[in-house]
């Protein structure tokens, strides 16, 4: 393995490990407002009349069996998605744009301390080869384009693999989940992946999308750059996770919520989707899916940890590189004399 090769392995594994421990203090901390916004994007408060009532019956919900009701659904399935939420999240991506910009011959999305840099500045990239095109340009956007598009949505799949099942968990409780995975009688595949999937994993891409492309491409070209500091970095990445991330994923964080309720009918039936939408927009209209209230439970539940993610991946994160990559260089130096030693 050439050195490069084993620094950015280091490097992709000190990131999506910090990620995950990040993602799972900040999640479990959150978990009574990640309550209330799945119940709040559910059917459960649909005999509620106006947001300000439905609120308060998510709140009433949430909270009915005591202070720390909320942390009762949350099992060591959820323990270890939480970190492995973020770390594959991160993992995922970070392979993904590295390998496909190579193979493309496109830039890898701007990370680090390249948000800082004028538009069109970039550096050499730490243990990575810098990628280098012979296509048009009008081929080189169409293949950034896809390529910025298939790593979150590759990234958003694999991490609703990973964590589904355990949210599918904490919304259920840990009982009834039970009890619906022996009705349903799935194989392993649909058991790992948990009922519900593909509205979770559409949910995670746009989020993916937000945190790791949209945020560090537009703040790198578009952010005045007399203003670039730490602290709008932080600021513009909480600022597009509750007004654009958000505000489209509540669709999907809704769509998620309304499909469990219907596959529990019975004990555990099998997702429609189709259905699920017409029965939602026939009992509330297009407030089944989207409210101000039920985006402004999602942000809560979601905005402090996935919304300071850029921040925390851009500026945290790159603060300590430089001792993984000394720790590597001494582990490496044994090896490089032994093999000049046998050479």
């Amino acid at each position: 393995m050439a050195d490069s090769d084993l620094e950015y392995a280091a490097l992709v594994m000190y990131r999506s490990t910090g990620l995950g421990i990040y993602g799972a203090v900040m999640r479990w901390a959150g978990m009574p407002l990640e309550r209330i916004a799945v119940i709040m994007n559910s059917s459960q408060v649909g005999a509620a009349q106006g947001d300000a009532a439905r609120l308060a019956l998510a709140v009433r919900l949430t909270f009915q069996d005591g202070l720390f009701g909320p942390y009762k659904v949350v099992g060591r399935a959820s323990l270890v998605a939480w970190s492995l939420q973020y770390s594959v999240m991160g993992f995922v991506f970070m392979i993904c744009d590295s390998t496909l910009s190579r193979a493309m011959g496109v830039q890898r999305v701007v990370y680090g301390e390249e948000l800082m840099m004028p538009p069109g500045v970039r550096k050499e990239p730490v243990g990575e080869v810098a990628a280098s095109s012979t296509a048009p340009p009008a081929s080189a956007a169409a293949l950034g384009a896809i390529k910025i598009v298939f790593a979150p949505l590759l990234s958003g799949s694999i991490e609703s693999v990973v964590a589904n099942r355990a949210e599918v968990q904490r919304y259920y409780g840990i009982d009834k989940f039970a009890h619906v995975e022996r009705q349903l009688g799935w194989n392993a595949l649909k058991r790992m992946c948990g009922p519900a999937f593909v509205a979770n994993a559409s949910r995670n891409f746009i989020m993916s999308s937000t945190s790791f492309v949209l945020t560090p491409t537009t703040y790198k070209n578009y952010y005045p750059q007399e203003k670039k500091t730490k602290q709008s970095l932080f600021w513009y990445g909480l600022g597009l996770n509750i007004f654009v991330g958000n505000t489209i994923a509540i669709t999907q964080q809704a769509l998620w919520g309304r499909a469990l309720d219907y596959g529990a009918v019975g004990g555990g039936r099998p997702i429609v989707y189709s259905q699920v939408v017409r029965e939602g927009l026939k009992a509330e209209g297009a407030a089944a899916f989207y409210t101000p209230a039920k985006w402004f439970t999602r942000v809560l539940m979601n905005a402090p940890v996935q919304g300071t993610l850029p921040w925390f991946y851009n500026d945290v994160l790159p603060r300590f590189e430089g001792p993984v990559l000394r720790a590597v260089a001494k582990l490496r130096q044994p090896m490089h004399t032994a093999s000049s030693t046998v050479a």
